[in-house]
């Protein structure tokens, strides 16, 4: 059964850099609050280590809840939030050293 999926930037472009970051997770509706996405985003940084990525970008909607408990339980720390086509999303750095 397919629970969930990430995606790791090894370089980000400018509007990555603004709304996208190093990691994109995503978990099936049905396994989500199962502690899923921590665990992803915890193998994604190990990889994101193999890749010599120090400081990894996080990004989220301001909405989605779980997905900032999943980056802050991996360390992430919120920087800012920006205002992109009406939606309004927070960017977390995770240092990974």
């Amino acid at each position: 059964m397919f629970v969930g999926a990430v995606n790791i930037r090894h370089y980000l472009s400018e509007s990555l850099l603004l709304n996208g970051g190093h990691i994109e997770d995503g978990v099936r509706p049905s396994e989500r609050r199962k502690g899923i996405a921590t665990q992803m985003i915890g193998l994604a940084l190990d990889e994101c280590k193999k890749l010599g990525i120090d400081k990894v970008l996080m990004v989220c909607d301001s909405n989605n809840i779980g997905s900032a408990k999943s980056i802050i339980n991996n360390g992430g720390v919120i920087e800012n939030e920006i205002e992109i086509d009406g939606i309004v999303e927070q960017r977390f750095w995770i240092n990974n050293n």
